[in-house]
């Protein structure tokens, strides 16, 4: 059958007015915000983005995303109880943590042997980390060596106090552990949201260069506290190349992790912000996409501050998120950046290397080995409405995995190849049933319990 050429003008001319009104309709939709069930990552920087109207059931429901390192906690210190407490509650026990019989590591004099024991005190004396100690912790007689004996706790623990006029010379204090006695916010948190059994620290040494480490995913070859400043890409310098928001929350604005990072860190202290900032930012449901939580160095939970006041402190930045409007789509990690020097079982694994860098500054720690490998076990909680309750990830995985959530979030490039080597976290969320879409009503945590230094337990 063959048309004329009028009527077929006309019909495309219908067609064409067709298509038209329905483009109106779509630019109209997306004025509105009416057209995608996600929010833009990119965002003025007074708060988060704006969330869509319907959950996608997947990363994109998450809108913020907070984090928080304490300091110097090996998982067995805090956590390795965890299973008594679950078994209270009618949760798996599958938590690699202390058995009922302990522990035990060689003592000073090598000749006996000191077991895991519980401490009365919730605050104790220093413990070293250094690169050297962890790697005599790693493997007392070989610290050099690829395999984990961790048999050099005790070692280490009573050398320190040694050289440094401590009082407990035999290194005792580094097979101590507490429970949900004397952590009863973190026991809760960590049952009724998410925790891991094999979450390490970054590096085998001490704070600074696994604070690095939190944000850049390497520490630029140093061991420990820079004697320099370092100009390498971190999650922040990201985030701002893509004008997502960010804030720094820190009751020492000149001095953060991030402070190290120069010259970025001078030309952006228009992120930087007082605690009291985050409550009022988690008040009113104007939190950035992402926060990071600086320590406070008395409430920090560090050897010789008191653990209670530090956990105290720590909840008090989650339950303001939790009360607020953010809530409804935020993450909150709490983690640590180290183990302290206090015993753990798990040997640490290999690692991937961030880098091609080899430590700068050793001498006369090491040389020991490079940065492939990872630091003893550390306490690690996710929380958030979409955590799925009771969860224990048996992932290997370290602080830089939370690096690696932000920027699977986010759509941004890997930092190095550490964090580009890590999960994404993404196992500890259900973003389609959202869970923990109610908080819960945690314990309060007490600071009441006794805190000397001059025994033991």
């Amino acid at each position: 059958m063959v048309q004329d050429r009028s009527s077929l003008t006309k019909f495309n001319l219908t067609r064409l007015l067709i298509l038209g009104l329905l483009v109106v309709f779509v630019v109209f939709l997306q004025a509105c915000g009416g057209g995608s069930s996600n929010s833009s990552s990119n965002n003025n920087g007074d708060g988060g983005p704006t969330p869509g109207s319907n959950n996608p059931g997947n990363i994109n429901a998450v809108n913020h995303v907070v984090f928080m390192l304490q300091e110097n906690r090996s998982f067995d210190n805090y956590f390795g109880k965890m299973n008594d407490y679950r078994a209270t509650r009618g949760l798996s026990t599958d938590v690699d943590g202390i058995p009922p019989q302990g522990f035990t590591n060689p003592a000073f004099d090598g000749l006996t042997l000191v077991g895991s024991f519980r401490w009365n005190s919730v605050c104790h004396e220093e413990v070293s980390p250094g690169w050297r100690e962890s790697h005599r912790q790693f493997n007392r007689n070989d610290p050099a060596s690829s395999v984990g004996a961790n048999d050099g706790f005790v070692y280490s623990a009573a050398n320190y106090s040694r050289n440094t006029g401590g009082a407990d010379v035999q290194g005792i204090r580094a097979m101590g552990y507490y429970d949900e006695g004397h952590l009863p916010y973190y026991y809760f948190m960590a049952s009724q949201f998410g925790t891991s059994d094999r979450f390490f620290s970054s590096i085998l040494t001490n704070t600074p260069a696994n604070r690095l480490y939190s944000f850049a995913a390497t520490s630029a070859g140093f061991t420990r506290l820079p004697t320099h400043s370092i100009n390498v890409p971190t999650i922040w310098s990201r985030l701002e190349d893509k004008g997502i928001s960010w804030k720094i929350y820190s009751d020492k604005p000149g001095s953060t992790t991030l402070s190290f990072f120069q010259p970025f860190a001078r030309q952006h202290m228009d992120h930087i912000f007082p605690y009291a900032q985050f409550m009022t930012d988690a008040k009113n449901g104007t939190l950035p996409s992402v926060a990071f939580i600086q320590n406070q160095t008395s409430k920090d939970e560090h050897p010789t501050a008191n653990i209670q006041a530090g956990a105290a402190f720590a909840s008090t930045f989650i339950n303001a998120l939790m009360q607020g409007p953010n809530w409804k789509d935020s993450v909150f990690f709490l983690s640590y950046d180290e183990a302290g020097g206090i015993y753990d079982h798990v040997s640490p694994p290999n690692a991937p290397a961030p880098d091609a860098i080899q430590p700068i500054d050793d001498s006369p720690d090491g040389p020991f080995v490079g940065f492939d490998r990872y630091g003893f076990r550390i306490p690690f909680m996710a929380i958030s409405p979409f955590t799925k309750p009771g969860f224990v990830s048996h992932t290997v995985a370290d602080n830089t995995a939370i690096l690696k959530f932000i920027e699977t979030r986010f759509g941004l490039s890997n930092l190095t190849a550490r964090d580009a080597a890590q999960p994404d976290l993404q196992e500890f969320f259900d973003y389609a049933g959202v869970p923990n879409a109610t908080p819960p009503s945690p314990p309060a945590q007490p600071t009441n319990a006794p805190c000397y230094y001059n025994a033991i337990p």
